[in-house]
């Protein structure tokens, strides 16, 4: 079994990681000697930090960047790349095993292999990891340090006794996951995403605290490839920061899929067994029971990476949410900035990115691009996924909109029927009076990159009309939007304007 860790674990070293290491924290890495002082220090080379020291050197800034683990952060090591790989193996094993139903297909039976799974997984994340790698970013022009760094004043940072001066700071040391106030868990061995993607062999049982996206789209995983997942879940149902009957489709295929979804409930105790079991100790809505799994994973949200920065002495504000910063991502020290998860409560790689790209204009070419003005859309993972832009309907109501919703079912779509994906909708919420899109839902097979269009409409001001003036093209899943339109069109036809065309037509020669 697998221990809680401060770190990322990377495991087993293979030729993968070993490939991996080489790139995002090289064996044999010598730091450079620091110069009298830089114009931007970054401290965490996840996406934020990246994406913020590579344009500022692109644009002629002397810059440092320091990372005292693995370079990419989260989402290459961790999070969204190892996910991904493995949520696409688990529906490629379930259409195969599926195929002999709807769609009259072989019949597949059998086990699949999982470690192979999990080797490939590790061998495509090693493919990739030369793009956020030590010697590319060295290469860009910046002086790359690994190793622990912390500001040490206002205006300087320190990294393994080496003092960087700077102008201009970023902080973007991101978040880890966080461990839940739950009797004996410190003494239980658990999974995290830190170290859900080193296992090896499959868990005959997988239990699951929590059902936001990463607890749903590793427990819809696991099922597929073949364990019994119990997953534990306080809230009423899964994905409880989506649309109620969004989430009801994902938990309704999850249950499908074999995960066996406990609503309303608690886990109030952990233990190990003497076989090396985990024992979960649950509260709900039918009364206290034990379940018993091979593997836990805890999956319940997650804690900034403050520690250790010596925020303090460089004057900069934080608290149990991260580094508290403005709305031009300035903390309370105006040198110093935050991008990603350490100060924001959108915890995407998107929009550490967007953040970025938004801090190097107002630190450097007083620009005052407002974190508030960014449109951020967001996806999970799951069979259907539910993406989301904008505002949900409630939100917009608290910012003082009159709001109107329109939801277009995915069974009226013809492409969506014959593709057997016709669990689904879109739901866009729309300034009363206007076609002025604030905000909405896509439940779809596809729905992260379906989105696009509809993220692309609410930043630019394009209203839901406009799809019905696009050509998409036929058949597609895509036609969703041009029916959005279409039924958009449709309700400004009042029955005062259906008396002018009905009056045009008597007239019409």
């Amino acid at each position: 079994m697998t221990s809680p860790s401060s770190n990322p674990i990377l495991e087993p070293m293979d030729e993968h990681n070993q490939k991996l290491i080489s790139h995002v924290h090289p064996h044999d890495w010598v730091n450079p000697e620091p110069i009298d002082r830089y114009h931007l220090v970054v401290i965490g080379a996840g996406t934020g930090g990246l994406v913020s020291a590579a344009i500022a050197a692109s644009l002629g800034a002397k810059v440092a960047l320091v990372e005292r683990h693995f370079m990419g952060g989260d989402c290459l090591n961790v999070g969204c790349v190892p996910s991904k790989g493995l949520i696409s193996a688990a529906r490629v094993w379930h259409t195969a095993r599926t195929a002999g139903g709807e769609m009259s297909g072989p019949d597949a039976r059998g086990e699949g292999n999982f470690a192979a799974v999990m080797e490939r997984m590790r061998r495509l994340r090693a493919g990739i990891s030369p793009v956020d790698g030590a010697a590319r970013f060295r290469d860009l022009g910046i002086d790359v340090f690994l190793g622990h760094g912390r500001f040490v004043a206002g205006d300087t940072a320190e990294v393994d006794g080496k003092r960087l001066r700077f102008r201009r700071a970023v902080i973007a040391t991101g978040a880890r996951a966080a461990a839940p106030p739950i009797e004996g868990l410190s003494e239980t061995p658990y999974l995290t995403n830190e170290t859900l993607f080193s296992l090896t062999e499959l868990p005959a049982r997988l239990g699951v605290i929590g059902a936001g996206p990463i607890g749903c789209e590793m427990a819809q995983s696991f099922a597929r490839f073949g364990s019994k997942v119990t997953v534990i879940n306080r809230a009423d149902h899964v994905l409880p920061r989506e649309d109620e009957d969004a989430a009801r489709l994902v938990e309704a295929s999850m249950t499908r899929d074999g995960v066996d979804i406990h609503g309303r409930s608690d886990v109030v105790a952990t233990k190990t067994t003497a076989d090396g079991q985990v024992v979960m100790s649950m509260k709900g809505e039918q009364g206290a029971r034990e379940i018993e799994v091979d593997q836990l994973l805890v999956a319940v949200g997650r804690a900034p990476n403050t520690d250790g920065l010596g925020l303090e002495a460089a004057g900069v504000e934080y608290n149990a949410k991260g580094v508290v910063v403005d709305d031009r991502l300035r903390t309370s020290n105006k040198k110093i900035f935050a991008v990603g998860d350490i100060a924001s409560k959108y915890k995407f790689t998107h929009t550490a990115d967007a953040q970025a790209r938004l801090v190097i204009r107002n630190a450097f070419f007083f620009g005052r691009g407002k974190a508030s003005s960014l449109v951020v859309p967001w996806c999970t993972y799951t069979s259907p996924e539910v993406a989301h832009v904008g505002l949900f309907a409630h939100d917009a109501k608290e910012h003082g909109y009159d709001v109107e919703t329109m939801t277009l079912p995915f069974d009226e779509l013809d492409r969506a029927v014959l593709d057997g994906e016709s669990d689904g909708f879109l739901r866009v919420h729309l300034k009363k009076g206007s076609d002025t899109i604030l905000g909405g839902t896509l439940v779809a097979a596809h729905a992260g990159d379906m989105i696009g269009p509809l993220a692309l409409a609410a930043t630019h001001g394009l209203g839901v009309s406009s799809f019905s003036s696009t050509i998409f093209p036929y058949p597609t899943q895509g036609e969703i939007f041009r029916k959005a339109g279409d039924q958009y069109n449709r309700r400004r036809l009042t029955d005062a304007t259906r008396k002018i065309f009905d009056l045009w037509f008597k007239i019409f020669k």
